[in-house]
């Protein structure tokens, strides 16, 4: 057997090809990361300050807020303070701990969104019965469900990743620890970690997906039965928003995890829009077509 040092702690090598615009991305990034704070602050205090906004549909849209708050915290700061020319190390433990997280999150958000495409499927082509589908109980076991089974696989994926030995080289070509990257500095066979997280990130993206899709077919073809035309166009900007953001959370998914051959580079973009600027647009999206959302903010405001 050959000697085996452990690594005790990684080097986050930033985002590649950036030598020289540190002070500018920095001032970029912490502009991004405040503007994703307030923006959802204000969100969650005029859903919790309004009545008129304690409905199943802004339950979900505050804990999506939430998550918005603490995903681009997993990684951002750390990012910033090496911008700003502090060490770029982290701890063992530190990497560990922001994996799980990141992957906490970005599972916890995959379901949100299939949760909120059911509560829109069950308000357009159920509305009779869209408070007994959507009683306060559903939604509370929704959420906890939603909570628990991110935990369980990101418990899962950051098992398999750090229990491979790691012992050198400790250089990450990242600003955070993620699988792709830390899978290649591992001292070990890495097939069944590459597996297993391909499989279980792909089979929890997929099935959201699917489950998103037959939602909104419903969807689509419950409003294409409204016989005028303000109808259906307020039922289809009831669904504008959530679409939007769907379309910006699968993109970066499928470009880092769904594809056979990793690019540092690309992994490092992608992370970047699906870390910091997503978050940002979510409150943006949300509040400039929503006529109850805005009202609720002037009257926080």
């Amino acid at each position: 057997m050959r000697n085996c040092t452990a690594v005790t702690e990684f080097l986050l090598m930033g985002i590649p090809h950036t030598e020289g615009m540190e002070n500018v991305l920095f001032v970029f990034f912490l502009g991004l990361y405040l503007l994703t704070l307030v923006g959802n602050l204000l969100i969650l205090l005029a859903i919790l300050t309004s009545s008129n906004l304690h409905t199943p549909m802004y339950f979900f849209l505050g804990n999506l807020s939430v998550f918005d708050i603490f995903f681009p915290s997993v990684s951002s700061p750390k990012m910033m303070l090496c911008l700003m020319g502090h060490r770029h190390t982290i701890s063992y433990q530190g990497c560990a701990t922001q994996l799980f997280f990141y992957h906490f999150l970005g599972c916890t958000e995959c379901f949100l969104y299939t949760v909120m495409a059911y509560d829109r499927f069950a308000a357009i082509c159920h509305p009779l019965r869209y408070t007994v589908i959507m009683s306060h109980r559903v939604c509370t076991i929704l959420t906890l469900s939603t909570w628990m089974g991110s935990c369980a696989h990101a418990s899962v994926l950051t098992f398999l990743v750090f229990k491979l030995p790691y012992c050198g080289p400790n250089e990450v070509d990242n600003f955070s620890c993620d699988i792709p990257v830390m899978l290649s500095l591992a001292c070990a066979d890495t097939s069944l970690a590459q597996t297993v997280s391909f499989t279980n990130v792909g089979v929890v993206a997929l099935m959201c997906f699917l489950l998103i899709l037959t939602s909104y077919i419903h969807i689509v073809t419950s409003i294409l039965r409204i016989s005028s035309s303000e109808g259906r166009h307020r039922a289809f900007s009831t669904c504008s928003a959530h679409l939007t953001s769907i379309l910006l959370f699968y993109g970066p998914v499928v470009l880092i995890y769904l594809r056979p051959a990793s690019s540092p580079w690309l992994d490092t973009v992608v992370q970047v829009l699906s870390n910091i600027v997503t978050p940002s647009l979510n409150p943006l999206i949300y509040t400039l077509r929503n006529k109850d959302v805005k009202l609720a903010l002037k009257k926080v405001l």
